[in-house]
């Protein structure tokens, strides 16, 4: 494994040892930032099912600010460090050993605003989806946040749910992709119907 592009180009990325993890192959991750942007202009992005850390790496590599990776494998933060070391991204990343669902829980206490979320986790579970509403319900997400779900490709998450809307979607052989944008406008204006709606100013 490498790092595809940007200012870490080329440099090698360590294997989690074992086989508890599934990295995301260089192939797949070209494919990937192909569709998502081949260059930020900053920003703040999430990895919450880290593994190697290869995902939030690119992304720094390619112009984010800053890298929140959490996994809870101790191996993996292991290797997160040692591939953050590598590449020189130390000084811009932040490593937590935890639960995602319990890390999301204390990130949202923090206020951040996230750009960019990758999640994926281990294809037996089937409730990414779970996460992503947790983040906007606690209000995490940047307007029109882009959240990457790799997953099975055997499994179909729902085209659109809370203020989520899947504007791509690729699959290579097992592994699959589905690109959602938060689209915040449509959070408000659910939100604004159903005010309306409560003083009866519009009707159904």
């Amino acid at each position: 494994m490498r790092v595809v592009s940007g200012s870490a180009k080329g440099r090698s990325l360590k294997a989690v040892p074992g086989m508890g993890t599934r990295p995301t192959t260089d192939k797949v991750k070209e494919a990937l930032f192909s569709m998502i942007g081949q260059f930020f202009e900053g920003g703040t992005v999430l990895d919450l099912f880290a593994g190697t850390g290869g995902l939030a790496i690119e992304a720094l590599s390619r112009g984010m600010d800053k890298a929140i990776m959490v996994d809870m494998d101790p191996k993996s933060i292991e290797t997160i460090r040692s591939n953050l070391k590598a590449t020189g991204f130390e000084s811009q990343a932040e490593v937590y050993r935890n639960d995602a669902m319990r890390a999301l829980k204390a990130l949202s206490k923090r206020g951040l605003l996230l750009d960019a979320v990758f999640l994926d986790p281990p294809y037996r579970m089937k409730n990414a989806d779970e996460f992503m509403q947790l983040m906007q319900d606690k209000q995490m997400l940047a307007p029109d946040a882009t959240l990457v779900i790799e997953h099975d490709s055997g499994y179909t998450y729902p085209e659109t749910f809370g203020s989520f809307e899947c504007v791509r979607h690729a699959e290579y052989g097992e592994v699959a992709i589905s690109i959602y944008k938060f689209r915040q406008d449509a959070e408000q204006s659910a939100e604004e119907i159903g005010k309306e709606d409560q003083h009866g100013h519009i009707e159904l």
